[in-house]
């Protein structure tokens, strides 16, 4: 039974940081993909980074310069580094996983989603 749990989350100010957590439990795969999605209020989920077993990553071209995903492998743990926040930032952000080593922006090709955890820019 495979379980992420994300964690980081908070009210900040606008030009803030924070990193958000992702904890995978019982994934056993070799290969993956993981990745990290946003839902902005009224809004459909985005995708913003992803990242596969090869360590290779890819972003969304509006947030890559802000943003960062990362793994430690030995934690089963995935970040997100999130820079400059801004109000637009405001969402619920989700981690994401699927146990094919082709990685994909579209929430649609994953398999297994956290929670979520609230982010809240002023």
């Amino acid at each position: 039974h495979v379980q992420l749990v994300e964690s980081g989350g908070g009210s900040v100010r606008a030009g803030g940081s924070l990193r958000l957590s992702c904890a995978a439990r019982g994934y056993t795969y070799d290969t993956y993909c993981m990745g990290w999605f946003r839902r902005p209020p009224g809004k459909e989920r985005e995708g913003i980074a992803v990242i596969d077993s090869d360590g290779d990553t890819a972003y969304a071209e509006s947030l890559k310069d802000r943003f960062t995903i990362s793994v430690d492998n030995a934690k089963n743990t995935l970040y997100l580094q999130i820079n400059s926040l801004k109000p637009e930032d405001t969402a619920i952000y989700y981690c994401a996983a699927r146990p094919y080593w082709i990685c994909s922006m579209l929430p649609h090709d994953y398999d297994y989603w956290g929670q979520g955890t609230q982010v809240t820019v002023s």
